[in-house]
C-alpha cells in the first residue's frame, strides 16, 4: 500500500453531498443521530444476548456477528464522513482510503455471507427440527461463522492489493463521500482489466449467488410453515424467521437497486443514496427491527437496562 512507490497522488477528494452551510449541517445533525442510533443499539443487542444465557443460541450466536458487522461498517464510513461535513476540506489519504475501503467491503462482503447463513440456520430449524443440534452444533457455527468473515477478509485482501498495484497520476476527485472498488478504478491512469474481471467475480460469488442461497432457503421456509394446519403453529413458526426476512429484505434492496442504476448522469447521485442505506440507515435498523419483533431480545434487554441504570 505504498503511495510513495506506487502513486504520484497523495491524498483523494472526497464529494460530500452539498456546499451549502445549512444543508451541510442538517446532514451532520442526521449522520451524527444514525451513527450514535446504530453504536447504541447494537452494542445493546451485543451485551444483552453475551449476559443471557437462553440467547446462548445458534441464531443469536450470529446476530451477534451481524451487530459487530453493523458496528465496524458506521465506524468505518461515518467518523469521516461528519468530519468532512465539518471540514471544507473533504480529502483523504491514500493510506486512508485503501485502509477505509478494506473495512468497509470486508463487513459488507461478510454481511452478504452471514444473511446466506442465517437463512440455512432459519431453514434447519423450521424444515429440519429434528436434526437442527446436530446440523448446527456449536462446532459448525463456529466453522461457519470463521468462514463468513475468512472468505470475505481473502476476497478484499485481493482486491486490495490489486488496487495498490495501480498508479494514479491524474485526477483525484471521488465523486462518492467515501472510498469504493469502482470509483477508485475510475480514476486509475494504468490498466484495471484484472480489476474489473475479479470485481465482476466477487459480485457474482458475494452478491448473486447468495442472494438466491437466501432466497431459495425462504421459499422453502414459507412452503413448510403453509403445510403446517394450526394457525398458532404457523404464527410462531413464522415469528422466529420474520426478523432476520426483514432485514434481508431492507438490505438486499439496495443491492439490487444498485445493480438497477440507470447510465445517466444521476447515477452518481443515487449512488450516494444507496451507499447511505448500507453503511448508515440499515446497521441502525437492524438491531430495532431484532429488538421491537423479537420477544426474547426484548426480554433480555430489560433484565440488561437496570443493570446499567444501578
Amino acid at each position: 500500500m505504498a503511495a510513495n512507490n506506487h502513486s504520484a497522488v497523495m491524498e483523494f477528494i472526497l464529494q460530500g453531498f452539498s456546499e451549502n452551510p445549512q444543508l451541510r449541517g442538517a446532514l451532520f445533525a442526521l449522520f451524527f443521530l444514525l451513527y450514535l442510533t446504530a453504536l447504541a443499539g447494537n452494542s445493546l443487542i451485543l451485551i444483552a444476548i453475551c449476559l443471557n444465557r437462553p440467547l446462548h443460541t445458534p441464531m443469536y450466536f450470529f446476530l451477534t456477528n451481524l451487530a459487530i458487522i453493523d458496528i465496524i461498517c458506521t465506524s468505518t464510513v461515518l467518523p469521516k464522513l461528519l468530519e468532512n461535513l465539518v471540514d471544507k476540506d473533504s480529502t483523504i489519504s491514500y493510506r486512508g482510503c485503501l485502509t477505509q475501503l478494506f473495512f468497509m467491503t470486508w463487513v459488507l462482503g461478510a454481511e452478504l455471507l452471514l444473511l446466506a447463513v442465517m437463512s440455512y440456520d432459519r431453514y434447519v430449524a423450521i424444515c429440519q427440527p429434528l436434526h437442527y443440534h446436530t446440523q448446527m452444533s456449536r462446532p459448525h457455527c463456529a466453522l461457519l461463522a470463521f468462514s463468513v468473515w475468512f472468505v470475505s477478509g481473502v476476497n478484499i485482501s485481493v482486491h486490495t492489493g490489486l488496487i495498490a498495484q495501480l498508479t494514479f497520476c491524474g485526477p483525484n476527485k471521488i465523486h462518492h463521500f467515501l472510498c469504493e472498488i469502482p470509483t477508485l478504478l475510475m480514476l486509475a491512469c494504468s490498466p484495471t482489466n484484472v480489476n474489473n474481471v475479479m470485481s465482476i467475480t466477487s459480485d457474482v460469488f458475494l452478491a448473486v449467488v447468495n442472494f438466491f442461497f437466501t432466497m431459495a432457503s425462504y421459499t422453502l421456509i414459507i412452503a413448510s410453515i403453509l403445510r403446517i394446519r394450526s394457525a398458532e403453529g404457523k404464527r410462531r413458526a413464522f415469528s422466529t424467521c420474520s426478523s432476520h426476512l426483514l432485514v434481508v429484505c431492507v438490505y438486499y434492496s439496495t443491492v439490487i437497486y444498485t445493480y438497477l442504476l440507470p447510465g445517466s448522469g444521476s447515477s452518481m447521485e443515487n449512488g450516494k443514496v444507496v451507499a447511505v442505506m448500507y453503511t448508515a440507515v440499515s446497521p441502525t435498523l437492524n438491531p430495532l427491527i431484532y429488538t421491537l419483533r423479537n420477544r426474547d431480545v426484548k426480554v433480555a434487554l430489560r433484565r440488561v437496562l437496570p443493570k446499567f441504570s444501578k
